[in-house]
């Protein structure tokens, strides 16, 4: 008697589906990798073969996944970007020790992290438009978070009241205070508060 073969297409349905899993923890974990290499050491160390051996995966397995080291970096640092962290409009606008609390919240988090994006822009053209949407959220959040002030005023004098708190509140000037000359916390944050009034009297 002759016994009849059956197929399994539930059981290639499963292989299927678990080498997709497994191809998707791989592309995670190298991705996390990445991040986690940028963050400590930027651009000019970050190489494939540290990314790899975090990942616990050969440099042809990084390369079949991502194809080039940029596509791996711009995916890295849009995940920074994604989940960095965003500004958070005050939850009173006008409000000047919350609105630089706010910013102070983030810049804290990951400002390191975007000034090292700031610095690879130029080398990555591919980063600039994550770059230009960091830049329009600022601007949109310094216009909800000093609305009452920016009411106020009209023309040319608008202009330059919205581009002074631009800059009061840029991650650059965050660094000047924190990292450059060494305040901590709430002394950065009292500066920062100073130089606001100062613009929005003068103005």
């Amino acid at each position: 008697m002759k016994l009849k073969t059956r197929s399994r297409p539930r059981s290639r349905a499963y292989d299927m589906v678990n080498r997709a899993a497994q191809a998707q923890a791989t592309r995670e974990r190298i991705s996390e990798a990445a991040v986690e290499l940028y963050t400590e050491r930027s651009l000019d160390g970050f190489t494939l073969d540290e990314v790899a051996r975090r990942a616990e995966v050969t440099v042809q397995t990084v390369l079949r996944v991502f194809k080039t080291k940029d596509k791996l970096l711009l995916a890295a640092l849009q995940a920074l970007s994604t989940h960095g962290g965003t500004m958070k409009t005050p939850d009173l606008p006008g409000d000047v020790a919350g609105a630089v609390a706010v910013i102070f919240d983030l810049y804290e988090t990951v400002g390191n992290i975007i000034i090292q994006q700031l610095g690879d822009e130029h080398r990555l053209p591919g980063l600039k438009a994550d770059m230009d949407l960091g830049r329009r959220g600022h601007a949109d959040w310094v216009n909800a978070a000093f609305a009452p002030q920016l009411a106020r005023r009209h023309g040319a004098v608008l202009k330059q009241v919205f581009n002074a708190l631009m800059v009061a509140t840029d991650v650059y000037v965050w660094k000047l205070l924190r990292y450059d000359q060494g305040l901590n916390r709430s002394a950065a944050e009292a500066v920062i508060e100073h130089i606001i009034a100062g613009i929005v009297r003068g103005a």
